[in-house]
């Protein structure tokens, strides 16, 4: 029996951790903190921890639970692969239509059933999904709107040039205090990162962790509208960024550049900290924006 898609992700999400060295062999995985953590019920959690014990990542653990398995390797690496080839989830196809115009702005549940040949249940998780990044919403009475968000080179930019105004100004908040702890977990990952340890990395858990980066970083403001504000920018960009190819020397250098900012932060530096942010973010702009374009054919 095919694994549901919601199950998928949540699998998926546990596997770019266990690639990440977030989850460590024996780490335990319990159904009811990852089910308040994906915020659905542990019906899915189930079947996501069951998949991936079918396919020796975990064990089930008799009255114990589940827990994390050493990762296979092959040439002395770790090596973990998705699930399932994401591309071709209803979902991402629903995307690239939308990105490269073969669909109107205006669509109705039943339209998409028929399009993707989807059950009713299926149809709505997908349109909710999309809801929840930022890209579609409900039209009053009947039928889904298809937002613009970052489907152009001119919006993403725009999210981007947001986030540079945002970013900064929330280092140099009067509430910023720095958590050591939090820093501590991201400079772990962060210098693996740049030093280019990328071997059994998903390339979603390499984007994940610039975004946890920045969230956790804007979160130490303790002003909740910062926090708030860029988590909505980055569910508007998702839309065009699940589908860039991973740049591993990009990567490594804005790794080094958030290992710079942690620095300076831990030294009380934080208008040096705003400026470097600041200056990052126009960067990671310069590097992303050439591949967006509304009819860009996917690589």
């Amino acid at each position: 029996m095919a694994s549901s898609p919601l199950a998928l992700r949540i699998a998926n999400d546990i596997v770019a951790q266990i690639g990440m060295g977030e989850l460590e062999p024996g780490s335990h995985l319990a159904t009811e903190a990852l089910a308040t953590r994906f915020d659905v019920s542990r019906s899915p959690v189930r079947e996501a921890l069951a998949l991936l014990s079918s396919k020796g990542l975990i064990e089930n653990r008799r009255h114990r639970g589940f827990f994390v398995l050493p990762v296979a390797s092959a040439n002395g690496e770790s090596v973990i692969e998705p699930l399932a080839p994401m591309a071709d989830e209803p979902y991402y196809l629903f995307a690239e239509d939308w990105l490269h115009d073969r669909i109107g702005a205006d669509q109705t549940e039943q339209a998409i059933r028929d399009r993707y040949g989807l059950s009713r249940a299926q149809a709505q998780e997908l349109l909710l999904r999309a809801a929840t990044e930022g890209w579609a919403e409900p039209k009053p009475g009947y039928g889904w709107k298809l937002r613009q968000v970052a489907k152009t080179a001119e919006a993403f930019e725009a999210i981007y040039r947001f986030r540079a105004v945002i970013e900064p100004a929330a280092l140099l908040e009067p509430t910023f205090c720095y958590d050591k702890r939090a820093a501590a977990t991201l400079r772990k990952t962060q210098e693996r990162l740049a030093a280019g340890n990328l071997e059994g990395m998903l390339p979603a858990a390499m984007t994940a962790a610039g975004a946890e980066f920045h969230e956790t970083i804007i979160r130490m403001s303790n002003n909740p509208m910062f926090f708030q504000a860029l988590e909505r920018a980055n569910q508007l960009r998702r839309l065009a960024e699940y589908r860039l190819k991973v740049d591993p020397k990009r990567i490594s250098l804005q790794s080094l550049e958030h290992l710079q900012i942690i620095e300076l932060l831990a030294k009380g530096d934080n208008l040096e900290a705003a400026h470097l942010m600041r200056r990052h973010l126009s960067g990671a702009l310069a590097s992303k924006s050439p591949v967006i374009h509304p009819r860009q054919e996917p690589t």
